[in-house]
């Protein structure tokens, strides 16, 4: 099962995670110290500093005394476990991007991404796969109401895979797609769950089949505007004549949700939030028709659904 931390954590309490970790604390205390003594000349940091940080973490269920040292608890494992990214959590990903917003000023600065912390890769697929069954529903049947007589789901940048694992639930024949290292990490989970997957370069990414629907979740708010055009045509491509695409984002709307994605893009150096108008620009260019923007029922994310013509239009 996932590992899902639904807790609303303070801004401090994240903030001692992170230096936690940013410091070595949390590292010594997951490789081998399990005193605050032998935590502070691991990580050389100040006893005190050791003591208050590892008795915080006991106070939050992150660590736990037994007779004169901590261990861990099962709250923590998703900083120690990376082999299957559901036993990860939100909890390591949220605080990699406390590690981007640190770098903000620079990024600002020289326009430059700032480089990914370790085990990037493996914590955003943790958090993903964390993401709440009820959205995921919320989701998927916002996708499928606009697609009823699809029989087949490309699912573009799918990450953890837990979209195309309901789109597979609910009959679908559901292949993910993702770049090689996302799908190496996913493809052993998902095979027993009737899911395909798919090793591609996106945005500029090619498929041997069509679909019936092409769905993506959360993935134009990562990228600029010419690999959001690559993108969209690729996705025109694997569609079958009158297949339906349906990208669910957050949009540029003055929404607090639109914050949080704009400031989220600029940390990492790359995305941002769109208009509705500059989708239906980008989609027509690409050549689909019948654009029309959704909200998403019981969720802030919008769908921006787009058809592929039956026939080719002079």
């Amino acid at each position: 099962m996932p590992t899902r931390d639904h807790s609303s954590l303070a801004v401090e309490e994240y903030f001692l995670l992170w230096a936690a970790r940013r410091s070595g604390v949390l590292g010594a205390l997951l490789d081998t110290a399990g005193s605050p003594e032998a935590v502070a000349r691991e990580a050389d940091v100040t006893e005190h500093a050791a003591r208050v940080v590892i008795d915080s973490l006991s106070d939050l269920g992150f660590v736990k005394q037994v007779g004169a040292e901590y261990e861990i608890t099962n709250r923590a494992l998703g900083f120690l476990a990376k082999r299957d990214v559901r036993s990860i959590g939100r909890l390591p990903h949220t605080l990699d991007m406390f590690d981007m917003w640190t770098d903000l000023p620079e990024t600002m600065q020289t326009g430059d991404a700032p480089a990914l912390p370790d085990e990037w890769t493996r914590n955003r697929l943790g958090a993903h796969a964390a993401t709440d069954d009820a959205t995921v529903r919320a989701r998927v049947t916002a996708a499928v109401r606009e697609a009823p007589n699809a029989d087949c789901v490309l699912d573009i940048c799918g990450a953890s895979g837990a979209y195309a694992i309901e789109f597979a639930a609910r009959g679908y024949e559901a292949t993910l797609l993702d770049a090689p290292a996302v799908i190496d990490a996913v493809a052993p989970m998902l095979g027993h769950r009737d899911v395909r997957t798919v090793a591609a370069n996106v945005p500029a990414f090619e498929t041997d089949d069509q679909y019936g629907l092409v769905f993506a979740a959360d993935v134009t708010s990562r990228y600029d505007a010419a690999a959001n055009r690559t993108l969209l045509g690729h996705a025109f491509d694997a569609l079958e004549p009158g297949g339906t695409l349906v990208l669910v984002d957050t949009l540029r709307d003055g929404s607090p949700a639109a914050v949080r994605a704009r400031i989220r893009a600029l940390g990492v150096g790359h995305g941002d939030a769109y208009s509705a108008e500059t989708y239906r620009t980008w989609l027509d260019e690409a050549g689909f028709s019948a654009v029309s923007v959704r909200p998403v029922p019981g969720d802030e994310r919008t769908a921006v659904i787009a058809r592929r013509p039956e026939r080719a239009v002079d």
